[in-house]
Parts: C-alpha cells; structure tokens; sequence
C-alpha cells in the first residue's frame, strides 16, 4: 500500500495568540510605541490612564491597518476602485507615489458591458 497525503487546512498556522499574524503583530507594536509618545506626555501632567487609552487606541489601530482590506462599497469610487486589497499595501503605494518627484497620471475606466 501506498502512502497518501491528507489535506489540511493550515490558514491561520502561522498565527500568534490565535488573532495576531506576525504582520498584525508588528503593526500592533509600532503602534503601541507611537502611543507610547504621548503616554510619556500624558504621563508627565499626571494623566496616566489618559496616556494608557491612548497607547490601546494606537495599537488597535496598527492592528486594524495590518489586518483589515479596503471594504467593497459601490457608491464611492476610490473605495470601488481598491476593494479587497490590503490597507497597509495602498499606504505603502500612497508613500512611494508622494515620494516621487516626477509623476505620471494615467486615467482608467473599466469598459461597462
């Protein structure tokens, strides 16, 4: 007899405390350091629990951006446009485009059948 391969669903194997991805992971941390800024700030005029929201808020928002797509809206374009793709990939194009000096436009519309 032969020996044969079971498939499995191995999604998700590559996940840290089950919901942190190691992309969402460092995201998370990057933002918690951002907020970490303000936390020392905060901390300073004796508001520590202002400080410690404020270092939650940035750190759910890295994750938000490392883990969420640009959701499928019809009624707006430039959500239309880049639905389904990754909001840290168009940040990523965002920053490249800006830091250009010489730019190229080029309009596209998707034919209508």
């Amino acid at each position: 007899m032969g020996t044969y391969n079971i498939p499995r669903n191995t999604k998700g194997e590559g996940r840290i405390l089950f919901i942190f991805s190691t992309k969402a992971l460092i995201y998370t941390l990057i933002g918690g350091l951002a907020g970490g800024l303000f936390y020392l700030i905060f901390d300073a005029l004796g508001l520590t629990t202002i400080g410690v929201i404020i270092i939650a808020i940035f750190g759910l928002l890295g994750f938000s951006i490392a883990t969420f797509k640009v959701p499928n809206i019809r009624n707006v374009k430039t959500l239309n446009d880049a639905s389904g793709e990754n909001i840290d990939e168009i940040i990523k194009r965002y920053i490249k485009f800006k830091a250009k000096k010489k730019k190229i436009y080029s309009l596209y519309t998707k034919e209508e059948e």
